[in-house]
């Protein structure tokens, strides 16, 4: 009986042994409870470009190192190795995670703009929601304010006009839906909204184009009672765009529709 236990005793003890020579150098580091080997052996990951693996290590030492001076460095490289490994989603939460305990700390602004990377490449094509765009937006506004001279800060000007003009387009095309649909009517008051909120959308030239069109093609269609005074309206629109764009590629077309209205 004491021979079978102890038979039984040593099976166990050389398959636990088993196991544990099985296992990694990385997953016995996980493993360990010793922070200045785990410290350094997340850096050795990260710098031999094994971004996962640092990524699972500084994440596991976010938790014996909050409260000391490791802390900022430790919850900094966890967003940078999500972020050098793509996962753009997790790195943003890790940056906006160091900000906000470290508002001022020696990487602050390198993670809001990495953040602000990871907000960037989360937006969509103009024809899709752009709710993560005015985010990047909103991001990019900030760091510009606290940071107008940083190391970043023309490739923050230069996305924030790329996306202000991915919401101008969106604007644009979404009022040139109801010209497309040929109504008309809606068309043009759907232009003349996004002046009146938004005088500068760059596709300003167009707009005040597909309004003149959209009052002409309007009073066109209308019952000759109405017309005189709809074309009316295409005329104070045709006025409107010559008086900004004279020599637009548009001005050929708008002048015979005037110069017809004005012979009725």
């Amino acid at each position: 009986m004491k021979r079978s236990t102890l038979l039984a005793a040593l099976a166990a003890l050389l398959f636990f042994a088993g196991l544990s020579a099985c296992k990694s150098q990385y997953d016995l580091m996980l493993e360990s409870t010793d922070a200045d080997a785990k410290y350094a052996a997340a850096f050795e990951y990260f710098n031999a470009g094994k971004y996962t693996k640092a990524a699972s290590l500084f994440e596991s030492l976010t938790l014996v190192t909050n409260g000391t001076e490791r802390y900022d460095t430790v919850l900094y490289y966890l967003g940078l190795s999500n972020y050098s490994y793509k996962d753009y989603y997790t790195a943003e939460t890790n940056f906006q995670q160091y900000l906000t305990y470290f508002p001022q700390g020696s990487f602050s602004e390198m993670a809001e703009f990495l953040r602000i990377d990871c907000l960037y490449r989360a937006t969509l094509r103009y024809e899709l929601d752009q709710t993560a765009t005015y985010t990047a937006i909103n991001a990019i506004g900030e760091y510009l304010r606290e940071h107008p001279d940083g190391a970043n800060s023309d490739i923050c000007r230069f996305r924030m006009q790329e996306l202000s003009e991915r919401l101008d387009q969106k604007e644009f095309e979404n009022a040139r839906l109801y010209y497309k649909m040929e109504d008309y009517r809606a068309s043009r008051v759907a232009f003349k909204n996004i002046l009146k909120n938004n005088a500068d959308n760059v596709f300003r030239e167009e707009i005040l184009y597909y309004s003149a069109m959209s009052s002409y093609k309007y009073a066109e269609n209308s019952v000759p009672s109405k017309q005189k005074e709809r074309f009316l309206i295409f005329q104070d629109d045709y006025l409107n765009f010559i008086g900004e764009y004279p020599e637009s590629a548009h001005r050929k077309e708008l002048d015979g529709l005037y110069n017809k209205v004005k012979e009725k």
